[in-house]
């Protein structure tokens, strides 16, 4: 049984004694008996029809036993309250299996949603070009709907390309959007040699696929020979782990999401041997207990400077979970992948762009 299906049915029974011990206060003449009509749609609000009929079976035998007990004799007055009880408690097992139809459909369409996005995300690592690389999808709590994140990894003749993004929204709908948008990074992420021009096609997918009020937060990263490049629409900023600190790699400046025509700026990092890069979205940024979020920043090398990166991811997981007392309240996609310093010149000579306004942000 449910939770909501056992507080509904105990609060049922709690009303079923009140209004007993009412009923037995007031003297052997029965006055309350219409009110036993009541815990059946209490439990009904709560439980399925399975709930609801023990409920109404006992308020039925009780307001019956209160006829037939009056002192005065079974009396026409209360015969009719007992039937009105017997009626209520059909109705009440009636809306319950009216509720469990749309508890089950609800469940079958999260199952559906979670098995497309499984589909659509497929598996990351262990290596993406040269750079190892583990991916990891926390779900939320199962109350939670299905959200929109997503992540993927290419090896182009460009660099290693990543995205990681969060569609706005919940369920089924944001599966489809988050579809759309992966659909159109695995093609053009191989084709494109500019990463602005990517984050133009994708735009221009999110915009044609939804409405105005709808988008996609996004973040584009490319390990191009050492240099990191990151375009940021919207997004939680990835997080450089180096030598003991987190260092968020920010934008130059804020740009809006995918579907509002982002001009982003990129952010060019040079990497060392050893660095790592998380990518995330904010379902870990608005992980909470008694309103305190997750500190990220201050545990992100402890939890991920350690092992494999698949150790670090494993570690930053079980971390959160204790951290929220098991209870998310949206789901997180997680990305860690490693400098080695391993990796080949790929694709000529570093842009101009690259080394023009994101070339401050270098260290």
């Amino acid at each position: 049984m449910r939770p909501d299906a056992r507080a509904g049915l105990g609060a049922a029974l709690v009303l079923l004694v009140l209004i007993v011990s009412v009923e037995l206060a007031d003297g052997r003449n029965p006055s309350y008996v219409g009110l036993l009509a009541t815990p059946p749609f209490l439990a009904a609000a709560f439980g399925s029809w399975r709930t609801v009929l023990p409920v109404g079976l006992v308020s039925v035998v009780l307001a019956t036993m209160f006829w037939l007990t009056a002192p005065t004799g079974p009396d026409t007055a209360v015969a009719v309250n007992v039937v009105a009880v017997l009626f209520a408690s059909g109705i009440a097992a009636a809306v319950g299996a009216v509720r469990q139809r749309q508890v089950e459909r609800f469940a079958a369409l999260s199952r559906l949603a979670s098995v497309a996005q499984q589909a659509i995300l497929g598996p990351l690592g262990p290596r993406v070009g040269n750079l190892p690389l583990a991916a990891r999808y926390v779900s939320a709590s199962a109350e939670a709907d299905i959200g929109g994140d997503l992540y993927e990894a290419v090896d182009t003749t460009y660099g290693v390309r990543l995205l990681i993004g969060d569609v706005r929204g919940k369920g089924l709908d944001a599966v489809r959007l988050a579809s759309i948008v992966l659909g159109s990074y695995r093609h053009v992420a191989y084709e494109r040699a500019d990463l602005r021009a990517i984050l133009a096609d994708l735009d221009r997918a999110v915009a044609r696929s939804v409405g105005l009020e709808d988008f996609v937060t996004a973040a584009l990263l490319e390990e191009r020979g050492g240099t990191l490049t990151v375009l940021n629409c919207g997004h939680p900023a990835p997080l450089l782990l180096r030598r003991g600190q987190a260092i968020p790699l920010d934008p130059p400046a804020p740009a809006p999401p995918l579907g509002f025509m982002p001009l982003a700026r990129p952010r060019v990092q040079r990497l060392e041997p050893g660095d790592r890069i998380l990518l995330y979205t904010d379902g870990l940024a608005e992980a909470r207990r008694n309103g305190e979020f997750f500190p990220i920043e201050e545990r992100a090398w402890g939890l991920l400077g350690h092992g494999t990166v698949q150790d670090g991811l494993a570690s930053l997981e079980a971390a959160l979970i204790e951290w929220v007392n098991g209870i998310l309240d949206d789901d997180i996609a997680l990305v860690l992948l490693e400098y080695t310093g391993a990796s080949r010149t790929v694709g000529g000579s570093t842009p101009s762009w690259e080394l023009g306004d994101g070339a401050a942000n270098a260290t």
